[in-house]
């Protein structure tokens, strides 16, 4: 429910109430005395469903913009007359068909609040990017959620998205400069902060091992899978924005969409393995792609168009133009997520077929004790070098087995990489005497 208050120019205010009465709205008018060009104003609760048909009914009778109209929200209305209103516009199939959505003025208005100011904007995602930056480093899932909470991720997204279905360029364009700014923030920040600690040998790990961590490790080759979490951020952002309800765990959503994998992306610059993080960074642009796209297109069929119809045409224009641009951006870094997914797939298979391999080659007293797999290649991703790590007991010699192992563990490469179709991988078998007893 809303409460609306019109501050009526001179010379409308028998429109104004004329409009209210032949929509059975109870009203209240008040005179106005300040001496300005207002003769009244007038206050009348309306179903929310009921704002912006009323407000476009008011357009047409002369109450624009350079009127002061005030929506705010209303806990409760007592009346028996309300509910009948609220009754005929939830039985009006066209009006029922938007549920419980607010009004285009409001949502404008929302998206407004929620795009914030340079100065606090660049702040927050600024501490946030460094806060998931050490929760990475620390591999502290508690510690990443808490950098989502204060990302100011969400705004600039319906920003866009809002500017663009009611045809406010303004608005539109300054959501796609925030984004474009706060990727570009939370990577420097991630990269300085990560740098910082290692050169001050806080984390005196390698970058291999700094890859390791379960944190990091987890978005360093996204999959498909990934990309569901974007497109349920986005179209729930959209809905929560249309509906008037708290966004914030909504935020919270795009922020697990956005900032873990934009401080992957840091930490790789700062060890000075760019390369090994590309698979995040290719996270981060579909993430963004996917809300921009769902937001659009939720907010569109949701009915919202702009304030003049004979802009209507040029909006829904602009926006299919932005929706099929995303769209195949999206579709072809789709593709990349879709091969990031196929090498996990062959990675896995390889190492558990190599282990089996392995292990069958070994006799009984001797025991695989570790396999590492060095893997090359982007998207697609080849064993290069597999180390092989076999124990056996101190009372004999080291078991024979490598030339069987080099060729089984050959064999079992993904595809040819060699220049003339040889599997080019370096096997290398250490051993290690293990006391069983002593263990």
């Amino acid at each position: 429910m809303r409460l609306v208050q019109v501050m009526v120019p001179t010379g409308k205010r028998e429109a104004v109430l004329d409009v209210l009465d032949e929509e059975d709205v109870d009203y209240a008018v008040s005179d106005e005395t300040s001496g300005r060009d207002y003769t009244a104003v007038v206050t009348f609760p309306l179903p929310t469903a009921a704002v912006e048909p009323i407000l476009e009914d008011l357009r047409g009778v002369g109450i624009e913009r350079n009127a002061y109209t005030v929506i705010v929200q209303a806990e409760t209305v007592v009346s028996d007359r309300f509910e009948k209103l609220k009754e005929r516009y939830e039985s009006d199939e066209e009006e029922a068909s938007n549920g419980d959505r607010i009004a285009r003025e409001e949502l404008v208005a929302r998206a407004e609040e929620m795009s914030p100011t340079i100065r606090p904007y660049v702040l927050m995602t600024a501490v946030s990017a460094i806060v998931a930056t050490a929760g990475l480093l620390l591999d502290s899932p508690a510690v990443v959620v808490g950098s989502m909470v204060i990302a100011p991720l969400i705004g600039p997204a319906m920003a866009a998205s809002v500017g663009t279905v009611v045809d406010d360029n303004k608005l539109a364009v300054r959501g796609i400069k925030l984004q474009a700014l706060g990727g570009v923030i939370a990577i420097g920040a991630a990269a300085i902060f990560a740098y910082l600690i290692r050169s001050a040998n806080i984390v005196p790990l390698s970058a291999g091992e700094v890859f390791a961590i379960g944190e990091v490790r987890e978005r360093l080759a996204p999959d498909v899978l990934s990309l569901v979490i974007a497109l349920g951020a986005g179209a729930a952002g959209a809905v929560s924005l249309a509906s008037g309800v708290s966004s914030a765990l909504v935020g919270v959503m795009i922020a697990a969409a956005l900032v873990p994998p934009t401080a992957v992306v840091g930490i790789g610059i700062a060890w000075g393995a760019p390369e090994a993080v590309l698979g995040s960074a290719v996270l981060v642009l579909v993430n963004i792609l996917a809300i921009n796209l769902v937001a659009l297109i939720v907010l569109w069929r949701m009915g919202y168009r702009p304030k003049l119809w004979f802009r209507e045409e040029e909006a829904r224009a602009s926006t299919i133009k932005r929706i099929a641009a995303l769209a195949v951006v999206l579709l072809l870094l789709t593709g990349l997520l879709g091969a990031f997914t196929y090498s996990s797939y062959r990675t896995a298979d390889f190492d558990e077929n190599a282990t089996a391999a392995i292990e069958a080659e070994l006799p009984p007293e001797a025991t695989l004790l570790d396999l590492e797999v060095v893997y090359e290649g982007f998207p697609l991703q080849t064993p290069r070098t597999v180390v092989v790590t076999v124990g056996y007991p101190p009372s004999e010699s080291p078991p024979d087995v490598g030339p069987r192992i080099r060729e089984r563990v050959t064999d079992l490469a993904p595809e040819p990489i060699g220049p003339f179709g040889q599997r080019d991988v370096r096997v290398e078998i250490q051993y290690v005497a293990v006391d069983r007893a002593a263990g």
